[in-house]
């Protein structure tokens, strides 16, 4: 029997749908500590447009970056696989600011040339996001 294109083509895809890769493993510490804390709202494996500024053009620059955010009655955590992004808690002393765009949710911390944001679309419901989130805040 030969083998078609087509077969061969949808072998391809069932393959490159098995190696994606995901965003929001957890190391066990991590897992507790947002277990501990009461999660509010999660979304893995989202779309972020990371905000920062850049001397080298003199201005913001942005890049998408792929992450997940768990959103807890007391912290605000962007991550890629346990690596930290963005960890805020009521605790954090830096500027912040949560506003929306259309269905975006922006999220800011820093100020000045240390000032970045994350903004994401929420899967559902970006207002009550963003209002969980500045509710951590």
């Amino acid at each position: 029997m030969r083998t078609t294109p087509i077969f061969l083509a949808l072998g391809l895809v069932v393959a490159a749908a098995a190696c994606k890769t995901t965003t929001a493993t957890l190391p066990p510490d991590l897992a507790s500590r947002f277990e501990a804390e009461s999660v509010v709202h999660r979304a893995d494996d989202q779309v972020f447009r990371y905000t920062y500024y850049s001397r080298s053009t003199r201005g913001n620059r942005w890049e998408d970056r792929d992450a997940s955010i768990i959103v807890t009655k007391s912290s605000v955590f962007i991550h890629k696989n346990g690596k930290v992004g963005l960890d805020l808690t009521q605790a954090t002393r830096k500027a912040t600011e949560v506003r929306r765009d259309g269905d975006r949710v922006i999220i800011s911390a820093g100020s000045g040339q240390s000032k970045v944001s994350w903004s994401f679309r929420p899967p559902a419901d970006a207002e009550g996001w963003a209002t969980d989130i500045r509710r951590v805040l």
